[in-house]
């Protein structure tokens, strides 16, 4: 089993993303899976100009950007996987850019002149099953503790799903992340039970990928659970006390953060 986990936060290896990537693959290398972590951050990846070149008979399915950036080594690392860790947090109610970017650029690897339907009964163009349609999960964070901040992000790649022929395998949605840097950066996991089980099932996620290639039901449940030690929270907090307490309880971690 062969994992590539793709890092679109634009604080590469240095935000929540990128540690919550290194727990699921450590258990998934720990359970004998090849895994390795693409961080965009890193890379030059110039933004789709929709100049149709890559659709041309002169240029079929090829990039402009061709030889000049890094994409190709990013299609390549994707190509070579069995499955793919899409990983973004949320940037203004949706994915990153970078993300966005990445995503873009998958339409060089596709002859949009070559419509069918698909496996899902959608009409669709020709799309490379080697690059889109392998199985991939979809991880994303946020800061925020509200249901409908990572939304837009769960609803994009359950599209994409349908569209690729892509299986998706599984889905990890990590909100209130101050919390959980608080506790890394206090070293203070031990003492936060909630972020030592949420942590616990990431790496039961990766190793459940690794040696089923999915991650379980109960195993997402785990890792997406509330973290904020109040009881009943994903109840109380739609509450507008509650809210205005959530708030000021964010506000004091972050500036113990920053002091």
């Amino acid at each position: 089993m062969q994992i590539t986990a793709i890092n679109a936060s634009h604080r590469g290896d240095r935000g929540t993303t990128h540690f919550l990537l290194e727990t699921l693959l450590r258990g998934a290398s720990e359970a004998g899976a090849v895994c390795n972590m693409v961080v965009l951050a890193r890379l030059k990846l110039n933004r789709c100009l929709a100049c149709l070149r890559c659709q041309s008979d002169e240029a079929h399915l090829r990039c402009i950007y061709e030889d000049k950036d890094d994409m190709a080594a990013v299609l390549a690392q994707m190509a070579a996987a069995d499955v793919i860790v899409f990983a973004t947090p949320v940037y203004m109610m949706t994915m990153s850019g970078l993300m966005k970017t990445l995503l873009d650029r998958l339409y060089s690897t596709m002859d949009v002149s070559d419509m069918h339907l698909n496996a899902s009964g959608l009409i669709h163009h020709h799309v490379n099953p080697a690059i889109v349609s392998k199985p991939f999960v979809l991880l994303t964070c946020c800061s925020n503790v509200e249901a409908e901040t990572p939304r837009s992000v769960v609803s994009y790649f359950h599209t994409y799903s349908r569209f690729m022929d892509a299986p998706q395998v599984g889905t990890l949605v990590r909100n209130a992340t101050p919390l959980l840097e608080y506790a890394r950066s206090h070293n203070q996991m031990g003492a936060h039970p909630r972020v030592a089980r949420v942590l616990a099932a990431y790496e039961q996620a990766g190793r459940e990928l690794a040696t089923s290639g999915r991650i379980h039901r109960s195993t997402q449940r785990a890792a997406n659970q509330e973290i904020v030690p109040v009881p009943f929270f994903s109840l109380l907090k739609r509450l507008r006390p509650v809210r205005l307490r959530v708030i000021d309880g964010t506000q004091r971690m972050l500036q113990q953060n920053v002091s």
